[in-house]
């Protein structure tokens, strides 16, 4: 209500007003309206045309400004009168204010009236936004309160502050009036400061949107400013209004709260105001003591807004300065608050900044800042920060850490005192060992940068060796960089420069150089080949040289007046920088450099050579200097250089100093590349060097080298080293020429083909390039060699040398021709050239022809013949073959023997097996004439070697059916004399029939039928086949074999059969070559492609074993598994041939017996090859059983093998029991073993493989109840098990048994054979079947019985394998089952076996086993058939009652009933005493823990109860519901109750025998024994129980109380109680009350 009632107050006022206006009033605001009428009609046409028509507006305002000269207040109402002019336009008051701000700065005199209005218009249209272009007006209106507040400050100062009220949220733009006010009016705004900032404080509660708070921050900024100003200029101010202190009270609540509050703003805007707001209003607070660590506490708000979106920039200003106050006032930081401003400050430095972020570089600076700050401050936590940041891998992190350390390093601040740089120090260190380019160039700079500080001491050792160090390696790296590493090169080349830019640095400070550094640099010129960077290292070193010679450095140990420094191998140091400055320009002009280093070392280097230097070298330099590298010679730069280094030379004449030098250049040449102009030069100084050396021995070393490390085949080298030869020979002629000699022999010795490669791997020498290069040297040597010392080496060895080489030129000149066709007549020139030097001496070595003439051939067969209608083509072709016949004619003769005719053949014989027909033709050709002239030539004077007449037949046999007629006649032509030169040298009946025939097939191989031609070819086989021995057979077939597939099928046709017709015409001679024949064959069958001939290779396989089956056999089964595919086909082949397959199965299957039965001596070949197969391991028998199954698989199916059925049984079956038994792991032997190819597939092992034989013989017999019953049985998984296997051959002889019984009798013989093997598994398997067959009468019906009854007494007997005796035990107790009538004759045989298992040291098997035996046995016998064997029989089986074996307690119950029944009148007071000692026995185990001994024990004993006499105790058991052990304790009663009357004394015996059983290992027979003794004590009187030893029971049955079983101590407890009461009992019945 009341700013209403104000606001009608101001308009009826200005109402009033409006009233009074004069009429010159009115003309003037008619006037100022259409001039504004001008200015808002030219500004929509400056909107829509362009800026063009400005000129009215500006005129147009003018006009109005002029006006206001003469008449202010006229003109100025009539403005504000425009202004309060109702729907005007906001471009239209943006034109007043504006020409209202011009007035008002012309000063002139306005009316007070005036400008109050003035002041309340523009203050209410600066209040008044309501849409977004009142913001225009709102600002112009406040810029015009701040031009009246020039002159009138109260006035405009009192209207703002009239709308600034405490807790009231002011317009946007008084407050922007205000702060502008106060940056305009500094002094006067200072009364009103104090109560702005407090008002203002008010509104910040109010002020939730973010463009009021984003002009509170920026009046804020101002404000603070604008009291910085004042408090600067304070001696300005009339009346000082407050200290600094009390305008910091007054601002941090403010600062606090735009830190808490407003800068978690979301807005990026107010977050930007507020932190541009704080650093002014932090230079109040930080000087003051008291709100400076309350400032510190608000760190951790500036460090959250690094994760924001806000330019990092701002927020690093705040933090920095905050820092540097710290630092200025000595006010330190809580510690708590330094690893966070580490971190976020670091993280800065070390990650990419955002891409939004415009002042990254700027942010990195203020960062630096930072840093040096907290150095000064708090070094040890900062290093400490440092080092664990450079402990991480991350190669950021790393680079900026450094770079951080650098910026520190670089501070001239005295507060960075030493101990900080000693920490930064091992920070750098912990980082030298980091690869990355991006470290490496940031370790370098902090090098640099403490070298710059003034801490040379600090990189001694250290800083030195990382910088040679990594000017090393950058230099190695850009000398091997490759193409797809560009990016690694470029950071590589800023590696190189930042070390160079290091170096410089570290020699600029000559107290930072150590001896160490100095030398390092200098091998660093010695190594490198990185030239670019020789200059500034010898700008450098020519510094520190002169500086060390004038002693300017005493702490690298040099004198001061010394002129001499520290070096490598002077000599070396020459060397390398004279090759370097023959390129001077190269490298910013690095002759000059080396020059200047050579004059500054001279003395270091040779002191001799030091005056002259004095005077040349500046010589040289004025050369360089007076040209360019566009202007200068390199002739005469080279030879300027080669003067030098001959007067140098000079000056040490007399001296090794030369050959040093010689040795130093000598060892440069691989430094540098070919083609180079140091490369070249060096060849030429190394020349001139040796020249001028004393010592013949040690230049003769140095050339030697020089020649086997030289690369021929680089023309570059190549000639360069003829250069140096020929310069060396001025002045060692002689040694030069021993050198090549040497050179040339030592090659020869070690190279027979003159390849060289031998000393160099990676450079394998073309014979060519050293021939002809050595051939250059003798005429480079001759050229340069003085005229009188050529004189005595022109003839030798000079001129022979280059002849020699001549010929080696030929040979390259032959090479050279195109090799498929003639262009000129060189290739032919060249081999007459040679066939001519061939017959001058020295001849050629054998090598040397055998190359020459592989070359010749290869360069003329490979020629295609020329057209028809070419003569002269036609007439090169002739005379180049004639040439070339006449060149291997000549090469011949120099060997004719056996072994020149097989090398020459040798070379021709690719060309004969070629696949194109013009090579065929003349390889056959020349064959042909070098064989004619090799049979005229020799005679018989040297005789074929032994196989070599069947290797040269077999290479020309196919050509016999050579598609092309003059290779075929050529072939037989071949042939032909081949026969000739074997009937002159050997005892043949070759005679004129056969010649006559063979004419025959000559004339036949004529026809183009080729069908006539593989009959004439065949017959040509036939007819020559006579003339070869039987080696000459195997060498032939071997050849023959060896080319099949090398040309078309029908040569492999015509291979094939001549293979076939020699093994039919011969087969019977060759039994001793079979297994070579056979090799030959098997070795190239599986390359042979054509079904046919595979066919005609694998009939030559049979036809083989047909005649020779132990030995095919033999090399057959020794081809490794898994089979092969041409193995198996040979193996079909044989199936088919059911006869010859059946024979081959015998004999297969005899390989398999062989094994089992004894060995004899070899009385045959056949015999030999078969026993060589015989291994015992598993390989053979594998092999051997994998063929059986694929011939049984594969033969017809309608064969039954009923001859074969029982053999293969019975071997299958001793073949598993092998590989079950124990020798299946026998070591393997060295003779004869497989090599296999690979692993074995899992199914492929002895025993799956004999099973699936087995099943297979199986099916083929059709016996579907026997097949049936097996697969019902699982007797092959039985079988397939060592563990179960006995018991499936036991069960599989039993189904035999059943089905088979026409194969009983075989079986029976093989099983009786098998018995008597020495092989033990073949005994056992054997053995495990006559179990069952002796439980069948077959062995009886078929007389064998006795045999085997023998075999089972050997086997019973014998104490090597329990698994035999237990098995000959089973067996001879089964006599009972399957011939019982003949037990009795057997009686004694069995009865001792059996009770000899009883006795001894007989495993617990074995004695069962005995024991089951003699229970079968004694069912058939009577009492006098055993005769005295029936009381050891009952002694031994009483004494297994209480064996700790189940099994033999259980025999032993079930043999003594037994016996029960076999005993007679004679033996029964015997037997009954037996009785009577194992009576407690069979007590006691009636309740045994096995039930089936239990149960035999309670059979046993009720058989034994007649012998006692107890009728009444017979039927008193088994009648009952009650349980065993109840019924067991009625029958225990009962019998003590007839004992105690009957036999009180037995009874008695047995409670003693019952204590002993109380210590028994099972604890249900100490429960028994317990109880027994109870109910015998029950029984007895106190008469006989007083005579018995109480005290021994009692204590027995005490320690039975601490017994391990809960049932054995209620047992003893039991029994227990009744001892007691019987002592009761007995102390009653004492008269005197004692026992």
């Amino acid at each position: 209500m009341k700013e209403a009632t104000e606001l009608n107050e101001d308009m009826l006022e200005e109402a009033e007003h409006l009233a009074l206006l004069e009429p010159e009033d009115d003309g003037t605001f008619f006037q100022v309206t259409n001039l504004l009428n001008i200015m808002d009609s030219e500004s929509a046409k400056t909107d829509t045309t362009g800026p063009g028509l400005d000129m009215r507006k500006t005129l147009a305002s003018v006009i109005i400004t002029e006006k206001a000269t003469t008449d202010p207040c006229v003109v100025m109402n009539a403005l504000i009168r425009c202004l309060q002019m109702p729907e005007i336009s906001t471009q239209r008051k943006m034109n007043i204010y504006n020409i209202m701000q011009e007035i008002i700065q012309q000063e002139g005199e306005m009316e007070e009236h005036c400008i109050q209005r003035l002041v309340a218009i523009a203050s209410k249209q600066m209040r008044d936004i309501t849409e977004a272009e009142d913001f225009e007006t709102a600002e112009v209106a406040s810029e015009t309160l701040v031009a009246l507040s020039r002159n009138h400050f109260s006035l405009v100062m009192y209207e703002l502050q009239h709308h600034l009220k405490p807790l009231n949220l002011t317009d946007e733009f008084v407050i922007v009036t205000l702060a502008k006010l106060a940056n305009g009016n500094v002094f006067e705004f200072m009364p009103y400061m104090g109560i702005t900032l407090a008002t203002i404080f008010t509104m910040l509660r109010l002020a939730n949107e973010a463009k009021m708070r984003q002009v509170i921050c920026s009046a804020m900024e101002t404000f603070c400013e604008t009291v910085q100003f004042y408090l600067r200029h304070l001696e300005d101010s009339l009346y000082p209004v407050m200290t600094e202190d009390q305008f910091a009270v007054k601002l941090f609540p403010m600062y606090r709260y735009f830190v808490t509050v407003w800068l978690r703003h979301q807005d990026l805007e107010v977050k930007l105001g507020v932190i541009k707001s704080l650093r002014p209003m932090l230079s109040l607070l930080l000087p003051n003591d008291d709100l400076r660590e309350q400032v510190y506490d608000y760190i951790p708000l500036l460090l959250a807004e690094f994760q924001g979106g806000l330019e990092a920039l701002f927020v690093t200003q705040v933090l920095r300065q905050i820092l540097e106050a710290s630092v200025t006032t000595n006010t330190p930081i809580p510690p708590m608050l330094l690893h966070p401003i580490f971190t976020e400050l670091h993280v800065q430095v070390c990650s990419k900044a955002p891409a939004q972020q415009q002042f990254s570089s700027q942010n990195l600076m203020e960062i630096v800042h930072c840093f040096i700050a907290l150095a000064r401050s708090y070094p040890k936590e900062l290093m400490k920060f440092f080092f664990s940041q450079v402990e991480m891998s991350k190669e950021a992190v790393r680079v900026g850490t450094l770079a951080l350390i650098r910026a520190v390093v670089s501070a001239d601040d005295p507060k960075i005192n030493i101990k900080t740089i000693y920490l930064a120090i091992r920070v750098v260190k912990n980082t030298l060992s980091d690869t990355r380019s991006k470290v490496r160039m940031a370790i370098l700079r902090i090098i640099g940068q403490l070298v710059l500080s003034g801490f040379q001491e600090k990189i001694k050792g250290w800083g030195l060796k990382y910088v040679s160090v990594q000017l090393t390696l950058s230099t190695y790296k850009l000398t091997n960089r490759r193409e797809c590493f560009y990016q690694r090169d470029l950071e590589e080349k800023m590696v190189h420069k930042v070390t160079m830019d290091t170096v410089k640095i570290i020699t600029s400070s000559i107290s930072g150089m150590t001896n160490e550094f100095w030398v390092r640099l200098l091998c660093y010129i010695m190594e490198t080949d990185y030239t670019e960077a020789l200059t500034p290292i010898c700008i450098s070193l020519t510094n520190l040289a002169e500086n060390q010679i004038h002693g300017k450095d005493t702490e690298a140990g040099i004198a001061g007046k010394s002129k001499h420094v520290d070096l490598p191998a002077p000599q070396k140091l020459l060397a390398r920088l004279l090759v370097l400055m023959s390129s001077p320009y190269k490298g910013e002009g690095r002759g000059i450099a080396m020059l200047n280093l050579l004059r500054t070392l001279s003395q270091s280097i040779a002191p001799s050579m030091a005056d002259m230097w004095e005077q040349e070298i500046p010589l040289l330099v004025q050369y360089l200097e007076e040209h360019t590298e566009f202007t200068w010679n390199q002739k005469t730069w080279e030879d300027m250089l080669i003067q030098f280094l001959r007067n140098s030379l000079k000056k040490t004449r007399g001296t090794s100093w030369s050959l040093r030098l010689s040795k130093e250049l000598n060892n440069q040449i691989e430094t540098f590349d070919s083609p180079s102009l140091e490369k070249g030069f060096l060849y030429r100084a190394l020349g001139f060097t040796l020249g001028m050396g004393l010592e013949a021995d040690r230049v003769e070393v140095l050339l030697l080298e020089l020649l086997y490390k030289t690369d021929y085949s680089n023309d570059f080298d190549r000639e360069g080293v003829i250069l140096c030869f020929g310069l060396c020979a001025r002045g060692q002629v002689k040694t030069v020429l021993n050198v090549l000699q040497d050179f040339e022999e030592r090659i020869q010795e070690s190279e027979q083909s003159w390849q060289i490669g031998a000393w160099r791997k990676d450079h394998p020498w073309r014979r060519e390039t050293v021939k002809s290069a050595l051939m250059v040297m003798y005429s480079c040597v001759s050229s340069y060699c003085h005229p009188q010392m050529l004189l005595t080496h022109v003839d030798s060895p000079i001129t022979s040398k280059i002849i020699h080489h001549y010929s080696s030129s030929c040979q390259v000149i032959i090479k050279a021709e195109p090799p498929d066709h003639l262009v000129s007549p060189v290739r032919s020139m060249a081999m007459d050239a040679l066939s001519q030097l061939s017959t001058m001496k020295p001849f050629y070595s054998p090598e040397e022809s055998t190359e020459l003439m592989d070359i010749s051939i290869h360069t003329v067969i490979s020629l295609q013949p020329p057209g028809e209608d070419n003569e002269s083509v036609k007439t090169l072709y002739a005379n180049t073959m004639s040439s070339l016949k006449q060149l291997m004619e000549g090469l011949l003769q120099r060997q004719l023997d056996p072994k020149g005719l097989q090398d020459t053949v040798h070379l021709l014989e690719k060309w004969i097996l070629s696949e194109k027909e013009w090579e065929r033709e003349k390889a056959m050709a020349l064959h042909l004439h070098l064989m004619q002239i090799y049979v005229q030539s020799i005679g018989v004077c040297i005789p074929l070697k032994l196989g070599q007449f069947g290797v040269l037949v077999g290479l020309i046999a196919p050509c016999t059916c050579d598609a092309h007629r003059r290779t075929r006649l050529a072939s037989i032509n071949v042939l032909s004399s081949l026969l000739d030169l074997h009937v002159s040298q050997t005892c043949s009946l070759w005679g004129t029939s056969k010649e006559q025939e063979l004419q025959k097939c000559k004339e036949d191989l004529q026809d183009t039928d080729m069908n006539k031609i593989s009959s004439a070819s065949s017959r040509v086989a036939k007819v020559v086949c006579p003339e070869f021995n039987c080696d000459e057979v195997v060498s032939l077939i071997q050849k023959l074999c060896e080319n099949i597939g090398a040309m078309d099928l029908q040569h492999d046709r015509a291979a094939v059969t001549w293979i076939g017709i020699f093994l039919q015409m011969r087969v019977k001679e060759l039994e001793d070559k079979v297994a070579e024949i056979l090799g030959a064959i098997l070795v190239h069958l599986p390359v042979v492609d054509h079904p046919e001939v595979r066919r005609h290779l694998i009939e030559g396989i049979l036809l083989l074993a047909h005649y020779h089956q132990e030995t095919v056999l033999t090399s057959l089964l020794r081809q490794p598994l898994p089979m092969e595919s041409h193995l198996t086909e040979v193996w079909l082949a044989v199936a088919e041939n059911v006869p010859f397959a059946r024979t081959m199965l015998h004999g297969l299957l005899g390989r398999l017996q062989s094994r089992f039965t004894a060995k004899i001596n070899a009385t045959s070949k056949a015999d030999i090859w078969r026993l060589a197969a015989v291994d015992p391991l598993m390989p053979f028998s594998l092999q051997t059983l994998c063929t059986i199954q694929l011939l049984m698989e594969k033969m017809d199916q309608d064969d039954k093998f009923p001859d074969l059925f029982p053999d293969l049984l019975y071997t299958f079956l001793l073949q598993l029991g092998s590989s079950h038994g124990p020798e299946a792991a026998s070591p393997v032997l060295k003779t004869w073993r497989l090599v296999h190819t690979g692993p074995l597939p899992q199914e492929m092992t002895l025993q799956r493989i004999t099973i699936k034989s087995m099943q297979l013989l199986v099916k083929r017999i059709n016996r579907e109840p026997l097949e049936q019953a097996l697969e019902e049985q699982s007797v092959w998984s039985l079988l397939e098990n060592g563990g179960t296997f006995l018991e499936g051959v036991s069960l599989m002889a039993r189904l035999c048994m059943q089905n088979m019984e026409n194969y009983m009798q075989r079986l029976a013989e093989l099983v009786l054979t098998g018995m008597g093997s020495e092989i033990l598994s073949c005994c056992i398997s054997s053995t495990a079947i006559c179990v069952e067959f002796m439980s069948d009468p077959v062995l009886h019906q078929e007389k064998l019985l006795r045999p085997v009854v023998l075999m089972l007494e050997k086997g019973a007997g014998q104490d090597k394998d329990e698994t035999l005796q237990v098995l000959s035990l089973r067996a001879l107790g089964n006599m009972a089952l399957g011939a019982p009538r003949k037990v009795k004759q057997y009686r004694k045989l069995l009865l001792e076996k059996c009770l000899g298992s009883l006795q001894g040291q007989v495993s617990s098997s074995a004695m069962a086993e005995g024991m089951e035996a003699l229970t079968k046995v004694l069912a058939e016998l009577r009492e006098g058939d055993i005769g005295s064997s029936f009381e050891a029989i009952s002694k031994q089986c009483r004494a297994f009652f209480d064996n700790e074996s189940e099994l033999l307690r259980l025999k032993a119950f079930v043999l003594f009933g037994k016996l029960t029944k076999v005993v007679g009148i004679s033996k029964k007071h015997f037997f009954k005493g037996e009785v009577k000692r194992g009576w407690v026995s069979l007590l006691l185990h009636c309740q045994d823990p096995c039930p089936s001994v239990a149960q035999a024990c309670v059979a046993t004993m009720f058989q034994c109860v007649h012998f006692w006499g107890w009728k009444s105790l017979e039927s008193s058991f088994g009648h009952s519901n009650d349980s065993i052990n109840e019924q067991m304790t009625v029958f225990q009663t009962n019998m003590c109750s007839v004992l105690a009357q009957k036999k009180p004394a037995v009874l008695c015996g047995f409670l003693l025998e019952t204590t002993v059983f109380m210590k028994n290992n099972l604890s249900r027979i100490r429960i028994a024994a317990c109880n027994l003794a109870g109910i015998i004590m029950k029984q007895l009187s106190a008469h006989y129980l007083k005579k018995m030893d109480l005290v021994g029971l009692r204590n027995s049955l005490q320690d039975l109380q601490l017994d391990s079983d809960a049932g054995v101590r209620r047992a003893a407890l039991e029994t227990l109680k009744v001892l007691d009461s019987c002592n009761q009992h007995w102390l009653l019945a004492s008269p005197r009350g004692l026992p």
